[in-house]
């Protein structure tokens, strides 16, 4: 019963929330220019391309370049997600909104999850858009049809609801451009050093490293603690994009970073409610 009857408040924000960041304009001209953006790259897959005199088909075209988009997109989407996330608090505090709606029956968590649902709910919205468009141009001008490029978009939304919490946490004990930059420093170092830790696993990086100490380096450092535990935003990605990947029969993979941004959430997310139900509302 308790539940159900917090659920109206809830979606009542969430639905707020949704509308009145599309009415932004700010959100709008990063919508179209992202859009596209994303449209302007059809022209790629219309090339001829040859490596080593052997020239490519189109599905070997249609893996890399849908995988790196796929990934971009993934990212730009996380760094307009953090400049969306960043001024909520503060533009409601401005405009009285924080009095106007706590001084109803609702509960300041009930205030904090509308927030946060209806944040990742246009922002997952956003990338599904712009992924929805790359799926379209591969079907029509190639013919080749990827169900699970879509899968995978939805299943990117926890990197999203990880952005949104965080950066709504960090907003409320620093400036609103100092959070941003610091999830935003979270994500290039996480994405760096794994890309670091991909090419270390090479043979030819192992070959290297043994020859320059003489010895096999130690199982346990400090770095392999520090990047075991460091948000893993683009392993979710791969782990998403497997999905797309016919040849791949892992299914999805190792899911360690799936969990391991999902812990993170639940963490943060325990810490923003206990945050804001200190805050002091004028």
């Amino acid at each position: 019963m308790e539940t159900s009857k917090s659920l109206p408040p809830i979606t009542r924000i969430t639905k707020y929330t949704l509308i009145d960041e599309v009415q932004q304009r700010s959100f709008i001209v990063m919508f179209v220019i992202c859009a596209l953006s994303v449209f302007l790259v059809r022209g790629c897959y219309q090339g001829n391309y040859v490596v080593n005199g052997q020239s490519l088909d189109a599905a070997t075209i249609v893996r890399t370049l849908s995988k790196a988009t796929f990934h971009v997109i993934g990212a730009v989407v996380m760094v307009i997600t953090a400049l969306l996330s960043m001024r909520i608090f503060r533009r409601d505090r401005n405009e009285g909104m924080h009095s106007c709606i706590l001084s109803k029956p609702i509960a300041r968590w009930q205030y904090v999850m509308g927030k946060i649902l209806g944040l990742l709910a246009i922002s997952s919205l956003f990338m599904f858009i712009l992924h929805s468009i790359v799926f379209l141009i591969t079907c029509i001008n190639l013919k080749v049809f990827m169900p699970g490029y879509l899968v995978a978009s939805m299943l990117c939304s926890i990197n999203l609801l990880f952005i949104i919490i965080a950066v709504l946490l960090l907003s409320l004990m620093m400036p609103d451009i100092a959070a941003f930059l610091s999830v935003l420093g979270v994500g290039v170092v996480g994405f760096v050093a794994d890309g670091i830790a991909a090419a270390s696993r090479s043979q030819i990086a192992q070959a290297m490293l043994q020859q320059s100490n003489g010895q096999p380096q130690s199982d346990i450092t400090w770095w392999k603690i520090v990047y075991f535990f460091w948000p893993k935003l683009l392993g979710v990605q791969q782990l998403a994009y497997s999905l797309v990947e016919s040849e791949s029969n892992h299914g999805f993979g190792p899911i360690y970073p799936f969990i391991n941004v999902l812990v993170y959430c639940l963490i943060l997310g325990a810490l923003l409610f206990k945050r804001f139900r200190n805050e002091e509302i004028v």
